[in-house]
């Protein structure tokens, strides 16, 4: 289904692909003020793919239906010049994603994600559970536990119940 254009006033949203297994792999998130183009594919020729969208904390949204946004982009050149510079910038999110499932170890993967997610979150804590970190990053949750093992041996986090905590910001750097 097309959803349509969406807009962040308020939240995070993640959009991801989802395969016929089940697997997951995050391909960018979206904050406020951002703008989803993707959403609306439907509006945007040769694009045949699906992406899922899920709110990742109480979110608001706009959502600007493919219709309207088709009538409002032939109107006004500014509009799809933005759009287009949009949908360039999360083709190269995508790009990047996707250089990184294919060619990165998975610890420089998973280094890189708990460093960005504990800047998101404003916290050393980071309460996602080894599946939903799994989702983000294309991988398995048992691969993502044992990760977080050898990590917690070497005393760069703390991994329990109430979450992953990063004991030692510079030695995790190290591995990005």
């Amino acid at each position: 289904d097309c959803t349509g254009v969406i807009a962040v006033k308020r939240g995070r949203l993640r959009v991801y692909f989802l395969s016929e297994e089940g697997r997951e792999i995050t391909l960018y998130r979206l904050l406020e003020n951002d703008v989803c183009l993707l959403s609306a594919s439907c509006v945007i020729k040769n694009i045949s793919f699906d992406i899922n969208v899920d709110a990742e904390e109480p979110t608001e949204l706009f959502v600007l239906n493919s219709a309207t946004y088709g009538s409002i982009a032939k109107e006004n050149a500014a509009v799809g010049n933005f759009m287009t510079e949009l949908i360039s910038m999360r083709l190269s999110e995508v790009m990047w994603v996707m250089e990184q499932v294919l060619f990165m170890k998975l610890d420089r993967r998973l280094a890189g994600f708990l460093i960005e997610e504990a800047g998101m979150e404003n916290s050393d804590t980071i309460t996602l559970t080894h599946e939903q970190i799994a989702g983000h990053l294309g991988s398995a949750r048992e691969v993502i536990s044992r990760m977080l093992k050898y990590f917690s041996n070497e005393g760069i986090l703390s991994v329990s119940r109430k979450g992953i905590k990063i004991l030692d910001r510079k030695r995790l750097m190290e591995f990005v």
